[in-house]
């Protein structure tokens, strides 16, 4: 069993942290801790869980864009994130491969949080690079994932290996990517023919009134909290035009959950993480008494999306 990577000197720049394929068992030292409080993201209006909107332009006083800044409010949470979280159906992986056309030699992902998606693309049996912004969360996913290469780096930044990459992935980050970049600097990172695989879910609730009950208590504690459409990155890469053959797939499931396993999962989403400590806890008190009202569970209706499309030889 290899040991845990450590990081390694990067070539891309002083804002990139590497950690190695099976570069040895000393861990060296950490992450920097974070500093992220809600104080520096409260004036982000407008970002992409409000109404599918960008987040303004500009730097904090920190000195690291605003999207960066809430961003690492997840490397907050990076273990309750990786318990709470649902994985992704594993017919991902045979679908993408059915796409491409074969095996892929090489297989990148960018916002690759904790891994979620890269238990996914790991079944892929290619060599793998994980781009992540967050650096908590990028020392957690080269923990769980010694044989990939993880670049603690934004995708913006990110400089995609030479001769590029045969599958480009990304799993429920999409709208943290930069809007007017995403999709071109997706297709670049591709080689020819190359497959870009976007997927995520879309948590919704099994029964109507109890999805009618936990938006009227989220819109009582913040009415400016907005859900994107539904499956909203498929039009985003097909309106884009830099990509052929663009794809949908679709996988269903309900998943039952126990008030403390719901209320976990409530904690992981940016909306909750970039409210002030009051709203925070006069959401989860709401939902607390909502989960009781129900019985004690909530049953989601968890539709997970995949969208494929390919890269022509631009």
């Amino acid at each position: 069993m290899p040991g845990p990577t450590r990081p390694v000197a990067a070539p891309e720049g002083p804002t990139t942290r590497v950690y190695a394929p099976n570069a040895g068992n000393t861990a060296g030292p950490g992450p920097p801790a974070l500093s992220i409080t809600w104080r520096e993201v409260r004036r982000t209006r407008g970002v992409g869980w409000r109404g599918g909107r960008r987040l303004p332009r500009g730097r904090s006083g920190t000195g690291r864009s605003r999207i960066v800044l809430v961003m690492e409010l997840f490397g907050t949470v990076a273990d309750l994130y990786e318990r709470a979280r649902p994985g992704y159906p594993p017919e991902i992986a045979e679908s993408i491969r059915a796409y491409h056309g074969g095996a892929p030699a090489s297989v990148a992902e960018v916002g690759a949080g904790t891994g979620k998606g890269t238990e996914v693309l790991a079944r892929l049996g290619a060599p793998l690079t994980c781009v992540e912004p967050d650096a908590l969360m990028a020392a957690r996913l080269a923990e769980r994932f010694p044989d990939a290469r993880v670049e603690a780096t934004t995708f913006e930044r990110w400089s995609p290996p030479t001769g590029r990459v045969d599958v480009l992935a990304c799993a429920m980050a999409w709208h943290w990517l930069d809007a007017a970049t995403r999709n071109t600097l997706a297709r670049r990172a591709l080689a020819p023919g190359g497959t870009l695989a976007v997927f995520g879910h879309r948590y919704d609730y099994a029964d109507a009134d109890q999805q009618a009950a936990v938006r009227a208590a989220l819109r009582s504690v913040d009415p400016t909290v907005r859900e994107r459409p539904v499956d909203w990155f498929h039009r985003d890469v097909l309106d884009s035009g830099q990509f052929d053959d663009v794809r949908r797939e679709v996988f269903r499931r309900e998943l039952p959950l126990d008030k403390e396993r719901y209320l976990a999962l409530m904690r992981t989403f940016g909306p909750y993480l970039s409210r002030t400590p009051e709203r925070q806890r006069r959401g989860i008190a709401a939902l607390d008494r909502l989960v009781d009202d129900f019985g004690g569970t909530v049953v989601l209706d968890l539709r997970t999306t995949l969208v494929l499309g390919r890269a022509d030889a631009r």
